[in-house]
Formats: C-alpha cells, structure tokens, sequence
C-alpha cells in the first residue's frame, strides 16, 4: 500500500494532479479541499494517500491531511459508496460541516453535493453516525469560518490576489455553502 508521497507537483487538472516523485510520476486524485490549498506548480508537496486495486487500474487518492483520508476511508466503508463518491463528499463540504451535517442529521446538506441523492443521504448519515465524528480530530473552527476560508482559498487558486479574494468572500451570507460562495463570489468579482 503507499501510504504517503512526497514530491514535486508537475500537473493540477482538477481533481488530479501529478506529482514527480523522484523521477516517478504519481497520477493522484484529491478532493477540492487539498486542490486549493496546492501550492504553485513545481514546488514539494506531501500527500497521505489511499491506494485502490481494480482489475483494470490502481487508483491513487490523495490528502492534506490525515484526518481527510480516514475520513475517506470511512466512506468507503458504506455501501453504495465508491470512491468517486467520497472524493466528491470530501470535496462538497469540509471535515467540520461533514461531521455536524452528520451529528445534526442534516440531509439537505448532503443532498446538495452532486451526485448525492436524497437515500444516498439517509445511508450516509446512518452509517457515519458516531463513527465520523470519532474520525475528525480537528474542527475547531466554525462551519461559516470553514467555509469562508475554503471560498478564499479557492478564490486564490483561480488566480485572485489575496485582497479581491478576501472581499468578495467577506460579501457572503455566513450560511453559504462553498460551492455556492464560489459561483457568487465569482459573480461579484466578475462585476467590480
């Protein structure tokens, strides 16, 4: 199993990037949260990863952090979810409004992550009950800060300087979802 890269980032093609490890090139999938917080192109990036082996491919996924694989693993574990699936959990909402979507039973919010439907909503709030929040060891920021901060930084990853990045974000409604604050920060900053 490769647990962890470490290496140089050559490529980022949402949500895969490839990363030059010694020479090796790693074709790995992340979740919009560890895309947007990548540095520039050819710096050193450290990645834990998950690797999967189908008949026809290996799969590698990779993580900022710990607690964003475990919690991939996690999904995993429930079934009817793949990988694909998890990667696009992990990416429609952080660690911190996935545990409190999951401990307030909050099935809209799950819903509102492409290809989340409304049962596949229900198994995942049942299954990751008292699992998940065993598995996010962070948290400690509000969900609105959360959120806001994954707008900046997905902001900044299009290309914004910090300064446009950071006011169109302070011009959202607190209880905007991410995806949402992206397409209405983009609209605001499109306008000035």
């Amino acid at each position: 199993m490769i647990g962890r890269l470490s290496g140089f980032l050559l490529e980022k093609n949402p949500p895969q990037i490839l990363l030059d490890v010694q020479g090796v090139g790693y074709e790995v999938d992340v979740p919009m949260s560890t895309f947007y917080n990548l540095p520039a192109l050819h710096e050193k990036v450290v990645l834990h990863t998950h690797l999967i082996v189908r008949e026809d491919a290996h799969l590698l996924y990779g993580f900022a952090t710990d607690d964003e694989r475990l919690a991939f693993r996690q999904l995993l574990k429930i079934s009817g979810v793949g990988p694909k699936l998890a990667l696009s959990v992990l990416s429609g909402l952080s660690l911190s409004d996935l545990a409190a979507a999951v401990a307030n039973k909050d099935a809209g919010r799950l819903t509102r992550i492409p290809g989340v439907g409304k049962k596949t909503a229900e198994r995942l709030l049942l299954e990751l009950q008292g699992k998940f929040s065993v598995t996010v060891s962070g948290g400690t920021r509000s969900g609105a800060t959360t959120q806001s901060s994954d707008v900046l930084n997905a902001l900044l990853a299009l290309g914004y300087s910090e300064k446009e990045a950071d006011w169109a974000a302070k011009q959202l409604p607190a209880d905007v979802g991410v995806s949402d604050g992206i397409r209405q920060a983009l609209k605001l900053l499109s306008k000035s």
